[in-house]
């Protein structure tokens, strides 16, 4: 049902995998099947290459690029509107949306740390941003990191033994 982006399993037999388009959102597999078993809906956000998985809380951090497009000319912009670059965050037993927090810039990749609750995003402009997971339902944006080189480290990976965060990039 669309773009296939980043993946993650929670271990005990269930996949979870970012579908890119506009709007976006999460296929749940099935690990022994094969199958999609649901869909959850990312609302008018769309654009999504990252996606963690908090597995104790079963909380999903979608990182995605992109949301509604912009009001017609000469409209003032809606105060109460989604952040065009936006971590949604849900609950990956009902996709239930439970939060959303603006990103720095477009992602292209998300990891979660269990040992500091930590959810990241790094994005293509030089910024990470990191959100912490203070409950099952309370999210807050810690920061938004300047990474090196200053553009381009885009993709990010996440050793959890050792918690380092790897994004890489290229110098030109």
């Amino acid at each position: 049902g669309g773009t296939p982006e980043q993946t993650i399993g929670d271990g005990k037999g269930t996949i979870y995998q970012i579908l890119q388009e506009r709007p976006g959102s999460v296929a749940v597999l099935d690990a022994k099947s094969m199958k999609v078993t649901a869909t959850y809906p990312l609302g008018d956000n769309g654009g999504c290459n990252g996606l963690a998985l908090d597995t104790k809380n079963q909380i999903l951090f979608a990182a995605c690029s992109a949301a509604a497009a912009a009001p017609p000319r000469g409209t003032a912009p809606d105060p109460n509107a989604k952040p065009p670059q936006a971590f949604v965050i849900l609950s990956a037993k009902d996709g239930k949306i439970l939060s959303r927090l603006p990103l720095a810039g477009n992602s292209d990749g998300a990891a979660f740390s269990p040992a500091t609750m930590e959810a990241f995003s790094s994005q293509g402009n030089g910024t990470m941003t990191i959100v912490k997971e203070k409950s099952p339902t309370s999210f807050e944006v810690e920061e938004n990191l300047k990474t090196w080189p200053s553009n381009g480290a885009r993709t990010i990976a996440f050793d959890s033994k050792t918690g380092h965060l790897f994004a890489m990039a290229s110098e030109t």
